[in-house]
C-alpha cells in the first residue's frame, strides 16, 4: 500500500529538519507523499516543493493554523491553499504579525528565568527570517535544557506570551472561510489533545466539530500516532457518519519528538493511505 504523510514539521517552526531534507526522509522512509504543515508559517513550503520534486515524491502545501474556537486553542491542518489570495493573505499577515510582536520583550522575560539569552544569539536561529517565537524556541533547543521541546513552550515561551499579552489567535469563524476561499482545505488536528477538544464529552467534541465544519472545516485527522483506540474510534464515526474529509499523519518534528517517525508513527502504528493525499488533492482541483 503506497503511504503518505499530511503532517509534518521543519525548522521553519518547531521540528530538526530542514525543508528539503523531509523530502529525503521521506523518500528514505517509502512515502509517496508529504505535506509540510509549519505552525503558522509557509516559509518552507518552495523548499520542500522542490526537493520533494528532485526525489520523485508527491508534495501539497501546508500550514498548521493556530486558532481560537469557543475559549480554547486548536490546530487546523489547511492544505493546497493558494499562498498568494487575498484571503490567504489577509490572515497570514495577521499571524505573522502575532508570532512575529514584541519578541525583544518575550526574550527578557525568558533571561529573567534565569537563562543565558539575548536577541543577538536568537537572531543566529532565525535562519535568515524574520525573528519569531520558533527561533527562540531553537534556540533553547541548543541549549539542551530538555530531552525535547514541548517543555520549552510550558515553561518559557508561553508564559512569556501570556504574560505580555499575547497568547491570542485568529478566530475559526474568520480564518475557516479564508483558507476555502483561497481554495484549501482544512482538517482538525489531534482533537484529543488540549490543543484540541480535550475535557469534552464525546457529545460535546461531536457538537463541536459539526459547529467548525458549518463555518467551513473540511475534515479531520482519521489516524495520529497517540491516539487512544477510543480516540482512532470517535473520530472514523465521525468521518463516516457525516461524510468528513478524512486526513492523517504523523505530526512529525524528528529530534524534538524522537519517539515519532515519519510515515510510520510510534512503533510503526500509523499508515495513512495514499486515498487520502488524493481526496485533498480532488478537492482542491488539484486533479
Amino acid at each position: 500500500m503506497k503511504i503518505v504523510d499530511l503532517h509534518v514539521h521543519s525548522r521553519v517552526s518547531d521540528g530538526s529538519f530542514r525543508p528539503e531534507e523531509l523530502a529525503k526522509e521521506a523518500k528514505k522512509c517509502g512515502l509517496s507523499a508529504f505535506t509540510l504543515t509549519d505552525h503558522d508559517n509557509i516559509a518552507g513550503n518552495d523548499e520542500a516543493a522542490a526537493a520533494a520534486k528532485r526525489e520523485g515524491i508527491e508534495f501539497i502545501n501546508g500550514m498548521e493554523l493556530t486558532a481560537e474556537y469557543s475559549g480554547r486553542k486548536i490546530h487546523i491542518v489547511c492544505m493546497g491553499f493558494d499562498p498568494n489570495h487575498p484571503s490567504f493573505q489577509l490572515i497570514y499577515q495577521r499571524i505573522r504579525s502575532i508570532k512575529e510582536g514584541r519578541i525583544p520583550e518575550m526574550i527578557d522575560f525568558v533571561a529573567h528565568k534565569g537563562v543565558d539569552i539575548s536577541l543577538d544569539k536568537v537572531k543566529k536561529f532565525a535562519q535568515g527570517r524574520s525573528v519569531d517565537r520558533y527561533a527562540i524556541m531553537r534556540y533553547l533547543v541548543s541549549l539542551h535544557l530538555y530531552d525535547r521541546a514541548q517543555p520549552l513552550w510550558d515553561n518559557y515561551l508561553d508564559p512569556a506570551a501570556a504574560a505580555l499579552g499575547l497568547d491570542v489567535n485568529i478566530t475559526a469563524e474568520e480564518a475557516l472561510p479564508r483558507i476555502q476561499e483561497a481554495g484549501g482545505v482544512t482538517s482538525l488536528a489531534h482533537f484529543h489533545k488540549d490543543i484540541g477538544l480535550k475535557g469534552l464529552t464525546r457529545k460535546e467534541q461531536e457538537t463541536a466539530i459539526l459547529h467548525l465544519h458549518s463555518m467551513g472545516l473540511n475534515g479531520m485527522e482519521r489516524f495520529y500516532p497517540n491516539y487512544s483506540e477510543d480516540d482512532a474510534a470517535f473520530a472514523g464515526y465521525m468521518i463516516e457518519k457525516y461524510d468528513l474529509m478524512p486526513t492523517g499523519g504523523t505530526d512529525f518534528h524528528g529530534e524534538n519528538r524522537p519517539d515519532v517517525a515519519m510515515g510510520t508513527g510510534i512503533n510503526g502504528n500509523m499508515a495513512v493511505p495514499y486515498d487520502f493525499f488524493a481526496g485533498v488533492k480532488r478537492r482542491c482541483g488539484r486533479i
